[in-house]
């Protein structure tokens, strides 16, 4: 039985505001932790934090959005987070020294003075509220957040002002990202699968159209060009039972017909299709999960509070997390509409078992390189670069899909399970993951390397 059958479970700125930057001085007062109640404070607000990002994953769920979208989502909805905490932080390195085409505006209000961390977490909910399709569902929790404020018995005035600072960012953002060119992907023209046997076409039970098959023209955050990090070629294709490819394609194949409990779990537990298709007779039923990127974030908010990381540390963490897998999914799917392989599926129905369906649903794009094996390797090493080698974890992403937790020893193991799923579940050949995984690790070396030369240090040795 498949694992998809087993597991179904305001936006107008306050002109009140000019731009303008506080006295450094200043700001490094307002900043300072000095006593356990402000200690108490710092870890009450971190733990807005990780349900701040999680409402952006709720409502990308119910919008259905697409993988590499969903990552560009996060990708921005922490950056303006992360530049309110660099302006009232002089140890946070600014997003103008790394970040592609981006300059860093002032921020001041006519108050003396704002709260950067009630700023930062309004600010990503309120990114999300303006680009999200959807993003009028997270005035809720926009709402809840404020109330909490105000049960704190903050005053008033220094509330408005940091929901106020928040609200501006969130718009400085929001226009930065017009700039990217994804609002020019609807106007290209549809996208028709390319003809012969070794392509990609689209698979049951859905026969889903391509998914972003431009996305390679969206600008990048860090890494030069789409094209920057070219993997290895794929095994050449082939329908001769002696072939390469065909021993692929049967690896694939026998691996699904005799599972282990530990494979089936191990598959599931990364599946990560937002949209799952089970079919009835003639009544079809759509499931809605996380992305891997939407996993990736919520392991990054899970590592930051297992390494006891602060407010501004967190921050970093989930912001570098979120530009990393943006860009990885950028690498990724230039070398997918570059290749254009045949999925495992179509293969083995064709020439191998025409009754056979893989364990997980096949996504609805091209199957060269894997992206979960591209974005998981990047993000772990990434993520091994600011938290060490060695932090175990529990990753309880999933749970919300009544699938179990699992825990870690480390980043890289974790991200090196996920990779291997796709061959578990039936959707990847082995040189799509191996070479995917190299593709990944590309990436964040090059992410890292800017990130050293930029200052940007490891948060834990």
């Amino acid at each position: 039985m498949p694992i998809n059958n087993l597991h179904k479970s305001t936006t107008g700125i306050c002109t009140f505001f000019v731009f303008f930057l506080f006295h450094h001085a200043a700001m490094c007062q307002a900043m300072a932790v000095k006593t356990k109640g402000i200690q108490k404070e710092e870890m009450s607000l971190t733990r807005y934090l990780q349900p701040a990002v999680f409402s952006l994953s709720k409502v990308m769920m119910h919008d259905v959005v697409n993988p590499p979208a969903a990552a560009r989502y996060y990708a921005y909805c922490m950056l303006g987070a992360y530049e309110i905490i660099s302006r009232n932080d002089p140890t946070v390195i600014p997003l103008s020294n790394f970040i592609k085409q981006y300059s860093s505006p002032g921020i001041t209000t006519l108050q003396k003075q704002y709260d950067p961390r009630i700023a930062a977490i309004y600010c990503i909910m309120e990114t999300g509220r303006l680009m999200l399709p959807s993003g009028y569902q997270l005035q809720d929790d926009e709402e809840r957040f404020i109330a909490d404020q105000k049960r704190s018995k903050l005053s008033n005035a220094l509330l408005n002002s940091s929901i106020a600072v928040g609200s501006y960012m969130a718009a400085y953002i929001a226009t930065y990202a017009k700039a990217d060119r994804y609002g020019k992907l609807s106007a290209q023209l549809r996208y028709t699968p390319v003809k012969g046997d070794a392509y990609w076409y689209p698979t049951p039970p859905a026969y889903m159209e391509a998914v972003e098959p431009n996305w390679k023209t969206v600008r990048p955050l860090l890494i030069d060009s789409c094209n920057q990090f070219v993997p290895l070629p794929p095994v050449t294709f082939s329908k001769d039972s002696t072939s390469d490819f065909y021993r692929l394609a049967k690896e694939v194949y026998d691996v699904s017909v005799k599972p282990t409990p530990e494979q089936l779990n191990i598959a599931s537990f990364w599946d990560c299709n937002p949209f799952v298709v089970a079919t009835s007779g003639h009544m079809s039923i759509g499931f809605k999960k996380i992305s891997p990127g939407g996993h990736w974030m919520n392991i990054a908010a899970i590592a930051a509070q297992k390494a006891n990381l602060n407010f501004a540390e967190t921050i970093t963490v989930q912001m570098l997390t979120g530009i990393t897998i943006m860009d990885a999914f950028i690498s990724c799917w230039d070398e997918k509409y570059r290749s254009n392989r045949i999925r495992p599926e179509t293969y083995i129905n064709r020439y191998i078992n025409i009754k056979w369906q893989p364990l997980l649903q096949t996504p609805p794009f091209p199957e060269y390189t894997s992206g979960h094996s591209v974005v998981s390797t990047a993000a772990a090493e990434v993520l091994t670069y600011l938290l060490g080698e060695q932090l175990s974890f529990t990753d309880n992403s999933e749970e919300l899909f009544e699938i179990p937790a699992r825990t870690f020893n480390s980043f890289k193991q974790a991200a090196a399970e996920a990779a291997i799923s796709r061959l578990y579940g039936g959707i990847h050949y082995r040189d799509a993951i191996e070479n995917g995984q190299q593709q990944g690790k590309q990436i964040a070396q090059f992410i890292v390397n800017k990130l050293r030369s930029v200052g940007i240090q490891p948060l834990k040795p």
